[in-house]
């Protein structure tokens, strides 16, 4: 498993590069085998990268019907609120290209008559009869080190679960559904896209020595773990 850093000089530049790579490896995916699965994530930087997905040169004739997006977390909200994932992504990118909705794989919401609990259940299930194997999952990443839904402080999953529900996020809003580290760490490739000051004490503990004591230091590509990371949040670690 390698490493790669990409330094930008800020969180748009991040967003702009990580979309024109997507492009060659979904190529590279796609040359290989008929489909490809892609997690992605929510967040500043994570919303802003499907956004230049959508943006660029290669959207309009590309394919997106081979590829299976599925969301590494998920806020436990009305499916039509503006806090969804989901409903940021639609906006961002599923909005403006041509994508059947059987290729996006969404958590449940909160208005289809389940508990959180239920939800989680109902869609480990759901992923247990897909299998998917995770060509590329972009995470973002909180000051605090957090990835998806997976918080500092919080006990780990358990050995072979999937889905966990988070009953009280430190991050409003507080009921969440998200991916394990096991899940993300099944993932051929794992790109972060990461900007801003307030990251750089996470992204230096995340290439320090004691990487796990974050939820970032936890996860790995089996193949290959990518940053693309500004310079206010790579201050600390690099000096850029």
């Amino acid at each position: 498993m390698s490493v790669l850093v990409n330094r930008f000089k800020d969180g748009q530049s991040v967003a702009r590069n990580a979309a024109e790579a997507f492009f060659v490896k979904m190529d590279e995916v796609l040359a290989a085998k008929p489909e490809a699965h892609v997690a992605i994530t929510g967040g500043t930087v994570g919303i802003a990268t499907l956004a230049e997905i959508a943006l660029n040169e290669r959207a309009a004739s590309f394919d997106f019907n081979r590829i299976n997006f599925w969301w590494g977390d998920e806020r436990f909200v009305a499916s039509d609120s503006a806090d969804r994932n989901s409903v940021q992504a639609h906006n961002a990118l599923f909005s403006k290209i041509q994508i059947d909705s059987a290729k996006l794989h969404q958590f449940p919401s909160a208005d289809n008559g389940l508990t959180l609990d239920e939800a989680a259940a109902q869609f480990a299930a759901y992923v247990e009869d897909v299998r998917p194997h995770f060509d590329l999952v972009f995470l973002g990443m909180g000051p605090d080190g957090h990835i998806n839904s997976l918080f500092p402080g919080k006990p780990t999953p358990a050995p072979g679960v999937q889905i966990i529900a988070e009953h009280d996020s430190p991050k409003p809003p507080p009921q969440r559904l998200s991916f394990t580290y096991e899940a993300m760490n099944a993932a051929d490739e794992i790109w972060f896209t990461v900007a801003g000051a307030d990251k750089a004490d996470a992204v230096n503990v995340a290439f320090g020595d004691d990487p796990t004591s974050l939820p970032v230091g936890r996860v790995h590509g089996k193949i290959k773990t990518v940053w693309f990371v500004d310079q206010t949040a790579g201050t600390t670690t690099w000096g850029c």
